[in-house]
C-alpha cells in the first residue's frame, strides 16, 4: 500500500475527507491525515524491532579524542565496535559517562577504546581515549523516512493493515468518535500488531538450526 492508497483508505474508512477546519487548527485535509500516519508510524517503530529500522554506518575515532559523534538520525545503539588493523571487531562495552569518567579520568592517558557511553544526542564518549585513528561501525536504530514523504515504506508493503489501523486509531481519537468504533480499530491494531510482533521480534531474530521451526500445537 503507497500513500496515495492509505490516504484514500483511511478517507473511506473514517467516512470524513477531514476537511480544513478552525477546529482542526487551521490544518488541510493532507496535514490531517499525515499527522495520523506520523503518529501510527512512531507507535509502530517504538513498539516492534524490525530489521528495516535498522541501519549500519562506519567512522572514525581520532586519536586523543574522547568523543565520537553520533549520525543525525541515530534513536539508540545496538552495537558500536572497533575495528582492529588486521580486520578483527571488538566490540565495545555500553556504559554510564560517570563510569568512563570515573574509570579514566585523564584523558590524556590513551589506548584502545574498550568502552563507550552515550555522552549527549550527537556524541558518544569513549574510554579509554584513543590511541591512534580507528576505524568504528555503528549498529543502530533509527526511523526510516515517513511513507508520507517517501509514497512507499517496507511497513506499508509489508504491513498495511497495522499502519492502516494505526492510523485510523490516530484519527478516530482527533474525530471524538463513539467508543465502539475506537474499540473495533483498536481490536483489528492489535491483531495486525501480534502478527507484526511475531515477524520482527520473533522470526527475525531466530535461527531455524539453532532455535527450530515456528510450531503451533495441533488440537
Amino acid at each position: 500500500m503507497n500513500y496515495t492508497q492509505l490516504t484514500a483508505a483511511v478517507k473511506a474508512y473514517a467516512e470524513n475527507d477531514f476537511p480544513q477546519a478552525v477546529g482542526a487548527g487551521g490544518l488541510t485535509s493532507a496535514e490531517q491525515i499525515a499527522r495520523f500516519v506520523q503518529q501510527a508510524e512512531q507507535r509502530i517503530y517504538n513498539s516492534i524491532q524490525f530489521p528495516a529500522l535498522r541501519k549500519n554506518v562506519t567512522g572514525n575515532a581520532t586519536s586523543g579524542n574522547k568523543y565520537l559523534g553520533a549520525p543525525v538520525d541515530w534513536l539508540a545503539t545496538y552495537s558500536l565496535a572497533r575495528i582492529n588493523a588486521d580486520g578483527s571487531y571488538e566490540y565495545l562495552l555500553n556504559k554510564d559517562v560517570n563510569y568512563i569518567r570515573q574509570s579514566f579520568p585523564y584523558p590524556a592517558v590513551t589506548g584502545a577504546p574498550e568502552y563507550y557511553a552515550v555522552f549527549d544526542q550527537n556524541t558518544f564518549i569513549l574510554g579509554p581515549t584513543p590511541n591512534a585513528s580507528y576505524s568504528m561501525e555503528l549498529h543502530y536504530f533509527y526511523y526510516p523516512e515517513s511513507i508520507t514523504t517517501a509514497n512507499t515504506t517496507w511497513l506499508g508493503d509489508n504491513f498495511d493493515s497495522l499502519l492502516l489501523y494505526g492510523t485510523l486509531l490516530e484519527a478516530a481519537a482527533f474525530m471524538k468518535s463513539d467508543a465502539d468504533v475506537i474499540k473495533n480499530y483498536s481490536d483489528r491494531y492489535n491483531e495486525a500488531f501480534q502478527l507484526a510482533k511475531q515477524l520482527g521480534d520473533g522470526k527475525d531474530r531466530q535461527d531455524a538450526y539453532r532455535s527450530g521451526q515456528v510450531r503451533y500445537p495441533v488440537k
